[in-house]
């Protein structure tokens, strides 16, 4: 399990590519890599992943052929920085909500607003998945715990503080970009049990 609040950022220093599978070789921050272990759970932007080779700072997660079909993960580069959270231990604040690291989705930047004191991300709604997102809902966004602003038929928003933009990759994120997306599971439990329970009653 995870919580949403992202520890740090990661740099892919090296991409190992063979048919329908990857393995990321991540500059992880020190303070990230103490105690970790092969086999342990990291979440890069949200989606979760496993350590299967530690050399210092250096550890590698090997990515599936689903992982790169479904997350922004397939289309990084060597250089490029990605969203890092280690899986929470029993009796961890949770700062944001639970979040499982298996990612829905993707979805696109069509908006960026962006005043003094304000940064306003405005995503697609993701095709499927409209009815899981509403104002005020929580949303797993590149593995950041956010709250959804706003939302019309097509599109919605998060609004993001500054610790959020320097903490993680999202200010990194133009128009264009796609996202990674873990709706609610809460949510979407809720959502699919009253859809279920209307259904029978309308029989």
């Amino acid at each position: 399990m995870f919580t949403g609040i992202v520890q740090g950022t990661g740099v892919i220093s090296e991409i190992i590519v063979k048919e329908g599978f990857r393995t990321h070789i991540v500059e992880m921050p020190s303070d990230l890599v103490e105690g970790l272990e092969i086999g342990a759970s990291v979440a890069h932007n949200g989606c979760c992943l496993t350590v299967t080779d530690i050399h210092n700072r250096t550890v590698c997660f090997d990515l599936m052929q689903e992982t790169l079909r479904l997350t922004n993960l397939g289309a990084l580069e060597v250089g490029d920085e990605v969203n890092i959270e280690r899986a929470a231990k029993f009796g961890d604040e949770i700062g944001g909500h639970a979040m499982s690291g298996h990612i829905m989705c993707t979805t696109d930047v069509v908006n960026i607003i962006e005043s003094e004191n304000n940064y306003q991300l405005w995503l697609a709604l993701p095709a499927g998945y409209e009815k899981y997102i509403f104002e005020k809902g929580y949303i797993g966004i590149d593995g950041i715990s956010l709250t959804v602003g706003q939302r019309d038929k097509s599109n919605f928003c998060v609004n993001l503080i500054p610790e959020t933009l320097q903490r993680t990759v999202i200010s990194h994120r133009m128009l264009g970009s796609y996202v990674n997306i873990e709706i609610d599971p809460q949510t979407q439990a809720i959502v699919d049990t009253v859809e279920r329970v209307l259904a029978q009653q309308a029989k």
